[in-house]
């Protein structure tokens, strides 16, 4: 518990006094300095998040949200009345792909060539879009491009490509590989360029036959009800599907979110670092306090306060300053956060700057998602840097020699 002297001496150390001085200026930015520090991390820690949310809804806007390949037998209808199945996603289409070239005028460009049956490919969620243009049912020998793929090569809708295959037909000249003309039916836009440079769509049935690709070895797509939480998902996905291989969008771009994880950790470390380097300006602080204070401490101690009282002063001076400048820090961060987007807008018309460029980054501004999580996890770890750097100073008063600090002071 805490006294009422206690703290009435805790406030009264803690208001500012001329004759204080340079402890002032200490306790300022100490209090700055961890303030900068959390708030920091909260901006970034927003930011990243906001990045990993906006790859994610842009990786399952134009991937498949789980696929399950069949290895011998093709996988059977009957397992799609299984109600867990039906709880966890939305809609199943069958697909299958191969690699082939395209081939326009005096242009010839590798792509991977995705089918998918004539009402199946309206059920994606990258034709169901505002930036979808042409017809959403892909009709035989029809074909659908995407937008970066129809400016580099000056394709429009309507006009006419050759797909070949590397899989041969036999002529009276000998082997060749098979050609197949297919008219620009629609063009769509992911809002990933590689995605769009290098990913058409043509009827399953085309591309089986173009392909030689077996019927029997289609792949189910599963387009889940909540794919954010795959890791999961994916468990359930294979105790339904045992007989089946199954991999998900998070597979397909394992590396890429494993670099994010790690960056994100490394960047709270360093950033941590801040905190700390604030926190010892609270040592500082309380030490040239504990000496300003010497004969009042010596006083206190005359008239029966005791060590444990003294020690509990200056560990709560410290500890103030410590939770008040985290607590202006959440703030300071969570404004900015909510705000970053006006702030960069703000900052690249005054200085004239492009501040994180759309076609570095894919995304038209800058991504920002508090996570309250993150926010009680930067504010535990600057409670407890606060409070260990207080323990020595106020340690260290309640030690004070009282006829020494008497006789001196």
């Amino acid at each position: 518990m805490i006294s009422q002297l206690e703290k009435e001496i805790t406030l009264r150390y803690l208001k500012t006094r001329k004759e204080d001085g340079f402890l002032n200026v200490i306790s300022i930015f100490s209090f700055i300095g961890i303030s900068l520090g959390v708030a920091v991390l909260i901006i970034v820690m927003s930011v990243m998040n906001g990045f990993r949310t906006e790859l994610i809804d842009k990786i399952i806007g134009f991937n498949p949200h789980a696929v399950i390949k069949p290895y011998e037998v093709s996988v059977d209808e009957r397992i799609f009345t299984n109600q867990e199945l039906q709880n966890l996603s939305s809609t199943f289409v069958y697909s299958n792909s191969s690699e082939g070239i395209i081939i326009n005028k005096d242009y010839t460009k590798g792509l991977l060539i995705r089918g998918y049956l004539t009402d199946d490919f309206k059920k994606l969620s990258i034709v169901d879009s505002t930036n979808f243009n042409g017809n959403k049912k892909l009709i035989p020998k029809f074909i659908s491009i995407g937008k970066e793929l129809s400016f580099d090569y000056n394709i429009k809708v309507g006009d006419k490509v050759l797909i070949m295959s590397p899989t041969g037909v036999q002529t009276i000249v000998g082997s060749l590989p098979k050609q197949e003309t297919f008219i620009v039916d629609s063009i769509f836009d992911s809002e990933i360029a590689d995605f769009d440079r290098n990913v058409v769509f043509i009827n399953l049935e085309n591309l089986e036959s173009l392909f030689d690709l077996n019927s029997e070895k289609r792949n189910l797509e599963i387009y889940l009800k909540n794919p954010k939480i795959i890791e999961k998902t994916k468990k359930r996905l294979e105790k339904i599907f045992e007989n089946y291989y199954v991999y998900t969008w998070s597979d397909l771009n394992k590396s890429l979110f494993s670099a994010l994880k790690i960056e994100r950790n490394v960047m709270f470390i360093i950033l941590s670092l801040i905190i700390i380097v604030a926190a010892f300006n609270i040592i500082s602080g309380l030490t040239i306090l504990v000496k300003n204070k010497t004969r009042e401490i010596a006083i206190l101690k005359s008239i029966g306060v005791q060590n444990k009282s003294i020690s509990k002063i200056f560990f709560m001076v410290g500890f103030a300053i410590g939770s008040l400048a985290t607590g202006f820090g959440i703030l300071l961060g969570i404004l900015f956060s909510i705000y970053i987007e006006n702030i960069r807008e703000f900052l690249s018309s005054v200085f004239s700057i492009r501040l994180f460029p759309e076609e570095i980054y894919f995304l038209n501004k800058m991504p920002s998602e508090i996570n309250p999580e993150s926010i009680v996890l930067i504010s535990i770890c600057s409670l407890i840097i606060t409070t260990i750097v207080s323990i020595y100073p106020a340690m260290k008063a309640s030690k004070m020699n009282t006829a020494r600090a008497l006789k001196y002071e």
